[in-house]
């Protein structure tokens, strides 16, 4: 096991809440009916769930003093029973394009990442569903990182939580509102944490809460097929495929899980796909390399796996780290890539990248964190006065700036 695994299996849990107690039941993450009978369980009257859901999830209270419809007495007898977490910011980025990142400490163990990336009319909030990730996508810099654990309901919703306190987004508005969109396209595969993630889903959907709207979510799945079905069913929110190659000779390389369900099977699973229509069109995303998934022979397979599948194709350049394995194909291949797939008939916008000044790529911010802890403790083993600095344990600038 390499220091860093060693160094972050070994980190402390973090409290949600500094004041938490044991037993204390945490009021984030629960689902209307979880909080019913929790409130029940507390002594009070059913109704009352309904009030603390819309102080949670409307209003955006952070603490239980905030909730002033319910009574001190109410209010008192909460304190001894719950509280309301949110994960806490470890290190806070804003890019030059105003793409801002988040490095979160999550309750439990482990940090993960978040990123808001602003459009002119929209903003998309990218969320993590996995402390790492088991797939080990050989183009994805959380794939270098180990798998730690599962994130909870509460983890996933803390993260739009935290996006919202940021922007002031509470309560939560009508129109014109900023964090528009969520795609689960972040840290670890939403399809094997479905349980979590659906969950969390739910609430953020929810009319009489955060209220964003099955139409602006998307999920992007490296292609657990199991999964796929049921999340059309139980979710109908928007699917995303990370494709990436079009032979399963160098998918089974790059995306390891090709091995288990390969193009055919993960491309049939994607035409039975609930709800899904050329109003509705799946998106493919498939990342541009250099030399090994870019030639024009590429594209046209491409074109030829998409038949019957109501389809978009996103052509992402690759945002290289440090040691890479892999480098992005020029401006003139992409556009090439992308006249012959658009001439089939089939939308293939070239993503712009963003927050390449920030360490927007998936997994570099937490690496970078990793890195640093290390310094920190190889520093504080060789200083006698016990002293070490950490850069990423500061937000980079004020939350409200």
């Amino acid at each position: 096991m390499s220091d860093t695994q060693d160094n972050i299996i070994q980190e402390k849990p973090l409290a949600r809440n500094p004041s938490a107690t044991a037993g204390q039941v945490d009021l984030i993450g629960l689902s209307r009916q979880e909080l019913e009978e929790a409130v029940i369980g507390f002594g009070l009257p059913k109704f009352r769930a309904k009030q603390i859901w819309h102080w949670l999830y409307h209003r955006g209270a952070r603490s239980l003093e905030e909730m002033t419809t319910l009574s001190l007495r109410v209010r008192d007898k909460l304190a001894g029973d719950c509280f309301i977490g949110r994960p806490s910011i470890v290190n806070e980025q804003l890019s030059e394009d105003n793409t801002r990142k988040w490095l979160l400490a999550i309750p439990g163990g482990g940090e993960v990442e978040t990123v808001f990336i602003p459009e002119k009319d929209r903003g998309a909030l990218c969320i993590s569903s996995q402390v790492g990730c088991a797939l080990s996508c050989k183009f994805c810099h959380t794939g270098t990182q180990p798998l730690l654990r599962n994130l909870t309901a509460a983890d996933i919703v803390g993260q739009v939580m935290i996006a919202r306190d940021t922007y002031g987004e509470w309560p939560s508005p009508r129109g014109g509102r900023l964090l528009s969109n969520i795609v689960m396209m972040g840290m670890g595969e939403p399809l094997l944490n479905f349980d979590n993630v659906a969950k969390a889903l739910k609430i953020i959907m929810d009319q009489e809460g955060i209220s964003i709207s099955k139409r602006r979510i998307t999920l992007s799945t490296a292609g657990y097929v199991p999964n796929m079905e049921r999340c059309g069913e139980e979710l109908n929110v928007n699917l995303a495929v990370s494709l990436h190659a079009v032979r399963d000779e160098l998918r089974d390389e790059i995306v390891p899980l090709n091995k288990k369900f390969p193009i055919r099977e993960l491309l049939e699973a994607c035409r039975a796909y609930p709800g899904s229509n050329n109003a509705r069109r799946i998106t493919f995303e498939y990342v541009m390399l250099k030399g090994i998934n870019d030639s024009e022979s590429d594209a046209r397979e491409l074109v030829r796996l998409m038949r019957g599948i109501p389809a978009k194709i996103n052509l992402i350049p690759f945002n290289a780290w440090p040691g890479a394995p892999f480098e992005c194909s020029s401006g003139a291949t992409i556009r090439r890539f992308s006249e012959i797939v658009n001439d089939a008939g089939y939308s293939a916008p070239v993503r712009v990248p963003r927050g390449r000044d920030i360490m927007a790529a998936c997994g570099q911010l937490k690496s970078a964190s990793e890195r640093a802890k290390r310094k920190s403790q190889e520093a504080a083993a060789t200083n006698p006065c016990g002293r070490s600095s950490n850069p990423y344990t500061a937000r980079a600038f004020p939350i409200n700036s």
